[in-house]
């Protein structure tokens, strides 16, 4: 019995950490404690999938997928793997220090950021070419990070500027741009509380990167603990939100009917195209 509740965490005994910032032993308990949300989410909202009516699973197919992937990204951070050691630029103690960034994380982002604003996109009903817009913008600004925290001067500043415009464009198109069209499909209450829980927690992602990766404020562990809990708030909370909340929305009138035929089209009232337009004057008769 005493073997059976004595536990340890050997991952960093394993996979040793490297730099002068690394992981320690609490930050990979605190990991390991995010990947078992995830995957308990991630198993709890697949089972969702079978109880959900026929053609109405599109929320639930996309975290899904967010969660699985999220799932694997933080099993490699809590085993101290998928990362490389970048010498700092700023704050270091000694002229040669460097620190453990986990390329994992990023990898993460760039499939969780683009599901969050494809579901807002989706619910709101704008239009395929904006979703495919405010997709872009997250993937440019997570790449943008990336590209940042790998450089090993302070030019990294000038992709972290980069990355932050992408941000506050997509902020910015999630907010009023999705916003307005979500008043057309009668869903404005819900997309205005879930786009703002959205964009509250993206808020958050310049401050974390800008004090960690970025400028070696904070070590390693304070760090994953900061991810860890913004991710937990934007992907697993996230997606039980939207499926509770999906409860009540008419999924035809949001254009989101799936049937064995295809997808059913019918995304709303938009009375500037149902006005009747003037008819025109028959070519060599006088109008009235």
């Amino acid at each position: 019995m005493a073997i059976l509740l004595q536990r340890a965490n050997d991952a960093l005994n394993i996979n040793r950490p490297g730099g002068n910032e690394q992981l320690t032993v609490n930050g990979s308990n605190w990991l390991w404690a995010v990947t078992a949300i995830y995957i308990v989410s991630f198993i709890a909202f697949y089972a969702t999938t079978f109880v959900a009516r026929s053609g109405e699973k599109i929320f639930h197919y996309l975290f899904t997928i967010a969660l699985l992937v999220g799932s694997i990204s933080y099993f490699a951070i809590a085993s101290d793997l998928a990362y490389v050691v970048i010498p700092v630029v700023n704050h270091k103690p000694v002229a040669n220090w460097d620190r453990q960034i986990f390329w994992a994380e990023y990898v993460n982002w760039v499939v969780s950021f683009p599901v969050v604003t494809i579901a807002l996109g989706l619910l709101s009903g704008v239009s395929w070419a904006t979703i495919i817009y405010n997709v872009a913008l997250a993937w440019t600004w997570v790449i943008s990070y990336l590209v940042g925290a790998f450089t090993t001067s302070n030019y990294k500043w000038g992709f972290y500027a980069f990355g932050t415009i992408a941000w506050a464009l997509l902020a910015f198109s999630t907010l009023f741009g999705g916003t307005t069209a979500s008043r057309r499909v009668g869903v404005a209450r819900d997309h205005s509380i879930l786009a703002g829980w959205v964009n509250l927690l993206w808020l958050l992602y310049p401050i974390a990167w800008g004090l960690s990766d970025g400028g070696n404020r904070i070590g390693v562990t304070p760090a994953y603990i900061f991810f860890g809990i913004l991710d937990v708030l934007l992907i697993p909370v996230l997606s039980f939100t939207f499926i509770f909340l999906a409860r009540r929305w008419d999924y035809g009138k949001l254009n989101l009917a799936f049937t064995r035929y295809g997808r059913v089209h019918q995304a709303g009232e938009f009375p500037e195209k149902t006005t009747t337009a003037p008819a025109q004057p028959v070519v060599g008769e006088q109008a009235a």
